[in-house]
């Protein structure tokens, strides 16, 4: 690659394909997720893992939350298909590879990748150079996020992508939400509540800093630092209490909220190593 991904690409979304391969290469089996397609897609520079973001115990609650949170929706696109759901969508997609690596899940639905137009346009040229190439039933789905709060225009570009109305619909939105106004993600809700009956909606939050475990504080604080030092400070923070009310009260059928100590126990259990998730994140599923 010419440019290298922070040309195009989020910070963050890099960080978090690197952790996702890092479960791999640091932590022992078995693994929750197996992805190194988005190291191949970020193609970081050598030394990558010499990163003081990429220290394996300093990260290791971090990197098993990102690694939880993305097996537990590909584990509920994966059933919610079964039951005859065709279509998927990632909003805030960065470089999430659930395309290339479960190609045989993933080749029965539609999946829209939501994204701003750079990167969108940055991965479809690296999917290519590395041989996956574009199958018709993945969309990337270009989005103008900072052109209003509303959420018009994503759903509006989402629907141009082919996107049915009519049919039920997985939607996931991971490490979005603490960067928009309360406002916009009330917005956002508002429109997928909309969605056909039976569809899901999963999202990540962050919990604010008083209801975080002690070990995880001192984690948030320095994030909060970075993520200020890199233009995107984190806005929005919620408790459980309050995001399901806010789920409910935008028309959600059902809610229910999956806590850390939930993932560890289902996706941690037995483990010697020590890996658990963090308490910084908080998991909405709601259906329509």
């Amino acid at each position: 690659m010419a440019d290298g991904p922070a040309a195009a690409v989020d910070d963050t979304a890099v960080r978090v394909a690197l952790w996702r391969a890092l479960h791999v290469e640091v932590d022992p089996p078995p693994h929750v997720l197996e992805d190194q397609i988005g190291l191949r897609l970020a193609a970081p520079a050598n030394g990558w893992r010499r990163r003081g973001d990429m220290d394996p115990r300093a990260t290791s609650r971090a990197r098993a939350s990102i690694v939880a949170r993305a097996r537990f929706i590909e584990d509920l696109t994966e059933e919610r298909g079964e039951r005859g759901v065709t279509q998927y969508v990632i909003l805030g997609a960065g470089l999430d590879s659930f395309a290339q690596r479960r190609p045989e899940i993933a080749s029965r639905l539609h999946v829209f990748e939501v994204d701003r137009p750079g990167p969108q346009a940055w991965k479809r040229q690296r999917l290519i150079e590395l041989g996956f190439g574009v199958p018709a039933w993945l969309r990337l789905v270009s989005v103008d996020f900072e052109a209003g709060e509303a959420g018009g225009s994503w759903w509006d570009e989402l629907v141009a992508a082919g996107f049915d109305v009519g049919r039920p619909a997985v939607v996931a939105s991971t490490g979005v939400s603490m960067y928009l106004t309360k406002y916009a993600n009330a917005a956002t809700l508002r429109q997928l509540a909309a969605l056909a009956p039976t569809s899901t909606f999963a999202m990540t939050f962050q919990v604010p800093t008083a209801l975080l475990d002690d070990a995880d504080r001192p984690g948030r604080l320095s994030t909060e630092r970075g993520a200020r030092a890199a233009g995107t400070p984190f806005i929005s923070y919620y408790s459980p209490d309050e995001m399901l009310a806010l789920a409910r009260d935008v028309g959600f059928k059902e809610a229910h909220h999956v806590s850390a100590p939930m993932l560890d126990e289902r996706y941690f259990s037995g483990r010697t190593d020590g890996l658990r998730t963090s308490s910084t994140e908080g998991l909405l599923v709601a259906t329509t």
